[in-house]
């Protein structure tokens, strides 16, 4: 279930996005999948074969996002309990395959067991709306589709959870976090994210996915904006690149 803000996409978009989609499922059927991390045959489903997949360090804690973004021991951290992110893997050669394949190879198609791996990582407890830290329009339209969102939409199936569709929005593009220093990707994301439907957020329980949590300093911001419209929450990520 999605729940949807007002306002929705063009024809034309939607369009493209079937193509693309179908494309990538008459691809994926016709030709040979081999796992990028050893070459052996294995099932385009999940990309990696089962001794790559089952490789990949899996995480069973927290990380701070405001400690990380600050440079700071982002581990252990009780001192900023609204930003708290789970990764369910660390970003080794493995995980950065399934992310590429995912992010920039138009395999949409792994949103449902990359999904399935981020609800294994998640703490006990309930959420009320899942949502996705959103791409600006402009990238959106370059990438052909929004990662983030395809991997929300899968979570809150998983979880039984509706997704709020919009809940956050990206006022402008941003640089590159990984050439910034660490002031510089606060400066870099100031005011990048704005929550225009605030009332339906307070006081609720909200998740929060992206696909990779890098500087910290993304999921710092859209939390910070999350929390000044009154909303708990917490984010998930596919994986930790450190």
């Amino acid at each position: 279930m999605v729940i949807h803000a007002p306002a929705g996409s063009t024809v034309a978009a939607r369009t493209v996005g079937w193509l693309r989609d179908l494309g990538a499922s008459v691809a994926e059927l016709l030709l040979p999948q081999r796992c990028p991390g050893c070459g052996v045959p294995a099932d385009a489903r999940r990309l990696l074969c089962d001794a790559c997949h089952a490789a990949i360090p899996r995480v069973s804690f927290a990380i701070c996002a405001r400690c990380l973004a600050r440079e700071r021991e982002p581990v252990g951290c009780a001192r900023h309990p609204g930003f708290q992110v789970w990764p369910a893997w660390l970003h080794d050669e493995r995980a950065a395959a399934a992310v590429q394949a995912f992010k920039f190879e138009a395999r949409t198609a792994l949103a449902s067991p990359l999904a399935l791996e981020m609800a294994r990582a998640l703490p006990p407890g309930r959420f009320d709306l899942v949502l996705a830290v959103p791409l600006h329009p402009t990238r959106r339209r370059e990438r052909g589709y929004d990662q983030a969102a395809l991997l929300a939409e899968a979570l809150g199936a998983a979880l039984g959870v509706p997704r709020f569709a919009r809940a956050l929005r990206r006022e402008r593009p941003t640089r590159p976090q990984t050439t910034l220093d660490a002031a510089g990707r606060r400066r870099n994301l100031r005011g990048a994210f704005q929550v225009p439907h605030s009332a339906e957020l307070r006081g609720r329980r909200v998740l929060l996915v992206d696909d990779v949590i890098t500087t910290g300093a993304t999921f710092e911001a859209a939390l910070a904006a999350l929390e000044a419209a009154g909303a708990h929450a917490t984010g998930a990520a596919l994986s930790w690149a450190q």
